[in-house]
């Protein structure tokens, strides 16, 4: 019997690789389109690769929908799990016209309300709907977890800062030059950095780019690192709480077209209430804050507790 794992790219898939070992599945079809993050994060699974599904694009979810039917074919599929976002709207719908049991848990980046996709799926009969957020339960909305519950920082001895990894994401459309201007000027003298900057135009300012960089790349860099300064998206927060590192997030703005909306204001503050980072405006960022960051770090429960998503079978039912 196998379980389909849909998630987008970037945070969606990183949020739902982290939890995997929490839904107590083991047949597993990884379904994602293919980019350096997904290749690496995913290496050695069965992974059935989709073309790129960008937010509100209506024929993006529908050339999909098509690639994806094989699925249901191939494989006797018995629960499909998605933390979004538009992919879910290509395989979901699928899954519950087959009568298949369907799961979407939303972005933990909605704070108080669903994405798009969620309102979308939220009102399709049969599929169960649940949030990583306690002010998102609602009638239509079950609270599952904050995967923010698993970690805590404390303080280490101040510590010169001679690796740094800044990570801008790599969604299309969207670049973030006013961080990297901000930032280059407060990097020591001498300090190792890489900078994965996605499609932020970064020429004229004499650094070492790179737009994407593998999963597994990535997550080594972030365990070598003294400071890790990122957007504040939940995949390279994620990535650096995983890798023990308190990171500086510094969100988009939509008002500087950094992102169709402030959502990346949430995960900072949320993450900066826990303790679990430094929030800050990029026109803002200091010196002082990479070197607090340096002198934290975050360590992780041992023994998450397991999610239960489907109810059991009634007696008597099977």
């Amino acid at each position: 019997m196998t379980v389909l794992l849909v998630a987008n790219d970037g945070g969606h898939i990183m949020q739902l690789h982290t939890m995997r070992p929490r839904l107590g599945v083991e047949d597993v079809v990884w379904v994602t389109p293919r980019t350096p993050q997904t290749e690496s994060l995913l290496a050695g699974e069965v992974v059935h690769w989709t073309d790129p599904c960008p937010p509100r694009d209506l024929a993006a979810v529908m050339h999909n929908a098509a690639g994806c039917r094989v699925l249901f074919e191939q494989y006797a599929v018995t629960l499909v799990v998605s933390t979004g976002a538009a992919l879910a709207l290509a395989v979901l719908p699928q899954a519950r016209m087959r009568n298949i049991e369907t799961v979407y848990i939303e972005s933990a980046t909605r704070y108080d309300a669903p994405s798009m996709s969620g309102r979308v799926l939220a009102m399709m009969p049969g599929v169960r709907t649940f949030s990583q957020s306690a002010a998102l339960h609602t009638r239509r909305w079950t609270y599952l977890a904050s995967p923010w519950d698993l970690y805590e920082s404390i303080r280490t001895e101040t510590r010169p800062i001679s690796k740094m990894v800044v990570s801008l994401g790599t969604q299309e459309g969207f670049g973030f030059r006013r961080l990297v201007e901000r930032l280059v000027p407060l990097v020591p003298a001498g300090a190792e950095v890489l900078w994965q900057t996605g499609s932020t135009d970064v020429r004229g300012l004499e650094i070492d780019a790179r737009s994407s960089v593998p999963s597994a790349d990535m997550a080594s860099a972030v365990r070598e690192a003294d400071v890790v300064v990122a957007h504040a998206g939940t995949g390279i927060a994620l990535m650096a709480l995983e890798n023990g590192k308190f990171p500086v997030l510094v969100p988009r703005r939509a008002r500087h077209g950094e992102h169709v909306d402030d959502h990346q204001l949430t995960i900072a503050s949320e993450l900066s209430l826990r303790d679990l980072c430094i929030s800050r405006d990029a026109d803002s960022l200091k010196l002082a804050d990479l070197q607090h960051a340096a002198a934290r770090r975050v360590t992780k429960s041992a023994l998450p507790s397991s999610l239960d998503l489907v109810p059991p079978p009634r007696r008597g039912s099977e």
